[in-house]
């Protein structure tokens, strides 16, 4: 029988392509590493980079959350239902030691970002849309990396005592700027514009009033690029909002603590949100 030479070659050529194909395929199938898994980012033309569940489903945080714990309940959840993912998040630009979780009051799982729970908004009818950014001026759209966040909670001093906004005794939530991971800011009366006059030379008093010396990231819509500055005391940097340098209170020694708003009385270390007067400049 005569050997056709031609069509050998094309037959050894579709096996190989097929054993190739096969291989792949069965790559994709066991290989994890080809699998999106967990919270992920993604990059939004308006808010920047953003996180999103693996489906690129929009995520967001809960300014009364001031505790880390989830205040969101009954119909609230309607609108606002939980985000909740046992997978280790396969984003490479996530920051995995700021994953975590809570278990809600209901006994439901609830994941969490740097202390925040997370939640996806009924709004938001496909991926990619970003519907529920300052609703309210409580809910906002969750990034990895904010310079600050607001809370909206009870202000409750060093001396046990309840206060309202305008640091008379009773009880209401108030809105305030906190770090990243949910820990109040304080301005200091005496200050003036872009001026600390709180701050030893020597720091010796910074244990007490710790300066706010993180300078760069994402805000909340609720802070206007305009209002930020970094001023220098001392050779260190300190940030400023509306021309208030900005600091820790020392004694506040759990998220959403607000102690400082008494000490040494009302009024003397308030907290800053958008409703906060401009620094005079002398």
């Amino acid at each position: 029988m005569r050997f056709n030479k031609t069509k050998m070659k094309t037959a050894i050529m579709a096996t190989a392509l097929l054993t190739i194909f096969s291989s792949c395929s069965k790559d994709k199938v066991e290989n994890p590493e080809n699998n999106t898994k967990g919270m992920q980012t993604s990059q939004d033309a308006k808010f920047g980079t953003i996180l999103t569940d693996s489906n690129g489903k929009t995520l967001y945080f809960f300014s009364n959350d001031t505790k880390g714990s989830s205040s969101c309940t009954g119909n609230c959840l309607t609108v606002w239902p939980i985000y909740y993912s046992g997978d280790i998040s396969s984003d490479v630009k996530i920051d995995k030691s700021q994953l975590g979780e809570i278990t809600r009051a209901d006994g439901k799982k609830q994941s969490t970002y740097k202390g925040w729970p997370l939640y996806y908004y009924v709004g938001d009818s496909k991926s990619g849309e970003v519907q529920g950014d300052a609703v309210n001026k409580i809910w906002y759209v969750a990034k990895p990396d904010y310079l600050l966040m607001v809370a909206n909670g009870q202000l409750k001093g060093d001396d046990t005592k309840d206060y309202l906004e305008n640091y008379t005794e009773g009880q209401g939530n108030t809105s305030y700027l906190t770090d990243d991971q949910g820990r109040t800011l304080y301005a200091f009366k005496p200050d003036r514009f872009n001026k600390n006059n709180y701050t030893a030379a020597d720091f010796s008093n910074d244990a007490l009033w710790p300066i706010f010396q993180k300078e760069k990231g994402a805000l909340p819509s609720l802070v206007s690029a305009t209002d930020i500055a970094v001023i220098t005391v001392f050779g260190k940097k300190q940030l400023t909002y509306k021309g208030w340098p900005l600091y820790y209170f020392g004694q506040d020694q759990q998220r959403g603590d607000n102690r400082g708003i008494s000490y040494p009385r009302p009024g003397v270390w308030p907290i800053v949100n958008d409703k906060t007067t401009v620094a005079a400049a002398n």
